[in-house]
């Protein structure tokens, strides 16, 4: 039985990422910096374990076989520092950990925003580097970072880079990527932005993981993506999984330019907000992606986004009640 190391056990991807590898026989040290935040079930192949990936006991990965870097830090708005301390000294950390243990493969989960998206009608792929206005997200640029380290170690230990787009589906907690169907669920009129997004179902993103495993090389950065959609055409599928005819909305890209300077006058003023001058300009491209790559070799289907709009749907409707 393989056993493998797991950090952010409580995130949406974590909780998904743990319950699927238990299914399928591994065998999972779970680490999570408070174990009443992880809410998934319990397995006697599961060793839940509270603590930090900047403060981990090398003796933790002794007997593991694969590592699973999830921890991240996404709060929008943070100073780089912020960022570079969770997602890039933390990920060196837990490397050296597994370099000490001899551990096989590790695992980073970054973000697809590190490569380039859809260009002159062309998706964006592995081979494309970091585009604007990426180049300029403190978030991506440490995510960037970190990919490059790690790379840098890829003649000691199995390097494995997995850049997933904007997940959707259920035990979203928090939630993070899911706030988009949970506060569509409770709307009537939904103002959306001019641009659009990849949307891959999380159910997708952890088999295209747990297959790196095997057929992953190293060194080598997999997309893990789903479908290409404006926001019109989400909250469209949206709306028939919900069974609901909200009023759509588009917002105006000289709108968003205003949202994007109200958000910059309010950081300067040390006031914590999501709105930014950069993030309404992410919002307002079409961040598109192929996963040609991932299907090729980590043999990856690809479910229909509207599968995982409805778990999403399901699982926030449950929590409610």
């Amino acid at each position: 039985m393989k056993k493998t190391f797991i950090t952010g056990a409580s995130g949406f991807l974590g909780h998904n990422l743990v319950q699927e590898m238990i299914k399928q026989g591994y065998f999972v040290k779970a680490l999570t910096r408070d174990l009443e935040n992880y809410r998934g079930t319990s397995h006697a192949n599961l060793q839940l374990i509270q603590g930090d990936a900047l403060k981990i006991q090398y003796s933790l990965l002794s007997d593991c076989d694969v590592v699973f870097h999830l921890v991240g830090e996404t709060t929008p708005n943070l100073p780089y520092s912020s960022y570079n301390v969770t997602n890039v000294e933390s990920s060196l950390i837990l490397l050296n950990a597994a370099l000490e243990n001899g551990v096989k493969r590790f695992v980073f989960v970054s973000t697809a925003n590190t490569i380039g998206y859809a260009n002159n009608q062309v998706l964006g792929s592995e081979e494309m580097p970091i585009r604007y206005p990426y180049d300029q997200s403190s978030y991506a640029l440490s995510k960037l970072k970190a990919e490059e380290l790690l790379l840098e170690y890829k003649d000691k230990i199995d390097i494995l880079i997995a850049n997933p787009t904007f997940m959707i589906g259920a035990f979203d907690y928090k939630p993070t990527s899911n706030r988009i169907i949970k506060d569509a669920l409770f709307r009537k009129i939904i103002f959306y932005p001019p641009g659009g997004k990849n949307f891959v179902p999380v159910k997708d993103v952890v088999i295209g993981l747990i297959s790196m495993i095997e057929r992953g090389k190293n060194g080598e950065k997999y997309i893990l993506a789903g479908e290409n959609l404006s926001f019109r055409d989400f909250y469209l599928k949206f709306a028939r999984q919900a069974n609901t005819k909200p009023t759509l909305i588009k917002i105006p890209k000289l709108l968003m330019k205003l949202l994007g300077w109200i958000g910059d006058l309010l950081l300067k003023m040390r006031v914590k907000t999501a709105l930014s001058t950069l993030n309404m300009e992410i919002l307002c491209l079409n961040n598109f992606y192929t996963n040609d790559k991932s299907q090729r070799v980590l043999k990856l289907r690809y479910r229909p986004i509207e599968e995982a709009i409805l778990d999403s749907i399901d699982f926030f409707q449950n929590e409610k009640q």
